[in-house]
């Protein structure tokens, strides 16, 4: 039997849920697809969106014989026998090829079919849930328009639950009966993937008791069904770089539910280290010397964190997001580091001045001696001495930020220098 999901598949852009940036009225995808002159692409984006849909569309609305591979599976063989097919009868008007996962071609493999999209006798249309500017070589790239899918929002998933539902119910000859909310359940808890929604419709038709020709969906198996199912993730793919960098995103700009949402979402796939790995970088780098025991306090949590193991682990970790969300900010270390190591990159430093360098360096066949003055012997434990190498005297690489802290220090330190 036909899987739900590949049964309802939509044979008409009209009935594409989501995708309306590209595919509703006036959108690019969509009048690409109506000029009927189809361009070699790539579609990136999550997976259940419609990418395989919509190429199935543009099939066929073009004359050229579609030939799929999936290159999880597929090999140069595969590649060489749809190339094999070209300026024959079985090929008149060239090929469509969809090319599932693209990402696991290695560059040998997506080579091969430079020459071929080059004088047009092959028309790739790619997918792909990875980046593509990451995974698909440049030269295939450049011969290519990405076109982003995004996650279809409830409400329009909702609507393929509906088709799903009436599809099954057409098909076993019952009427499904569903208590209020299992449809919204659905498509709520898919995380933006249509598949997966469907799914849940075929497994809980499955599963629901039936009685006189009656099927009885309800909400609790519903929830049961669907109880963690929303969770989009992979620890080496765009989900965890997007879950860590809103984390971060969200902690830099104070807002604390945002943190604790996308804490919430590693700590659900079970990514402790990368939570606690953004929490330390963000307490040194968007707190700072606003509030520096705030480093202190985070490093702590995050001990207590893996002491404790998950679950228990999130109330530490939730403590230590919430400090830092709440904190007052100062980029001022990230910024000074940068510009000091940007400098050492470029070659821009000598040896250090002769009053700093080891004192080994004093004695026999020197002209003078050191000269280091010693500032805990001087007034205010300070004195005026040059610390840079001579390449460097005048550089300034801090900026005190403008909180309590590094303002009172500065006024301070400006004052035991004498400085304006």
């Amino acid at each position: 039997m036909r899987p739900l999901a590949d049964e309802i598949r939509p044979l008409d852009l009209d009935e594409v849920v989501g995708q309306k940036h590209i595919l509703g009225p006036g959108g690019l995808l969509r009048r690409v697809i109506e000029s009927g002159e189809i361009p070699n692409m790539v579609f990136y984006g999550p997976s259940g969106t419609g990418k395989t849909t919509v190429a199935n569309i543009i099939a066929r609305r073009t004359d050229r014989t579609l030939r799929r591979l999936n290159a999880t599976s597929a090999t140069l063989s595969d590649i060489k026998a749809v190339i094999g097919e070209l300026d024959t009868l079985l090929t008149p008007g060239g090929v469509l090829l969809y090319l599932d996962e693209i990402q696991y071609f290695n560059k040998k493999q997506q080579q091969s079919l430079l020459e071929f999209i080059e004088d047009g006798r092959i028309t790739l249309i790619a997918s792909t849930t990875e980046n593509p500017y990451f995974y698909v070589y440049n030269a295939l790239l450049s011969r290519s328009t990405v076109f982003e899918f995004k996650s279809v929002p409830p409400e329009e998933a909702e609507l393929a639950v509906e088709r799903a539902v009436r599809r099954v119910s057409e098909r076993e000859g019952v009427e499904a009966v569903l208590e209020p909310g299992v449809t919204r359940r659905l498509a709520v808890s898919c995380g933006g993937d249509v598949r997966k929604a469907v799914n849940g419709v075929e497994l809980l038709f499955a599963a629901a008791p039936r009685e006189a020709g009656r099927v009885n969906i309800s909400l609790a198996d519903a929830e049961a069904a669907t109880a963690r199912s929303s969770m989009h993730y992979d620890r080496e793919g765009d989900e965890h770089f997007d879950a860590v960098s809103a984390l971060m995103k969200s902690l830099r700009g104070s807002d604390p539910d945002a943190a604790l949402h996308y804490l919430a979402r590693l700590l659900e796939a079970g990514d402790l280290i990368g939570a606690i790995r953004r929490l330390l970088c963000s307490a040194s780098e968007d707190v700072g010397l606003a509030y520096p025991q705030a480093a202190s306090i985070v490093r702590a949590c995050c001990e207590s964190a893996l002491q404790l193991g998950l679950p228990e682990a999130k109330l530490p970790l939730a403590e230590a997001a919430l400090l830092l969300a709440t904190a007052p900010k100062s980029n001022s270390v990230v910024m000074g580091i940068d510009r000091a190591m940007a400098d050492v990159r470029r070659g821009k430093y000598g040896p250090p001045p002769r009053e700093l360098q080891n004192v080994h360096a004093d004695g026999a066949g020197f002209e003078r001696e050191q000269g280091y003055k010693y500032p805990h012997d001087f007034p205010n434990h300070w004195v005026e001495q040059q610390y840079l190498p001579d390449a460097l005297v005048g550089t300034r690489y801090y900026v005190p930020g403008e909180n309590k802290n590094e303002q009172a220090a500065k006024a301070y330190w400006d004052r035991i220098k004498g400085e304006k």
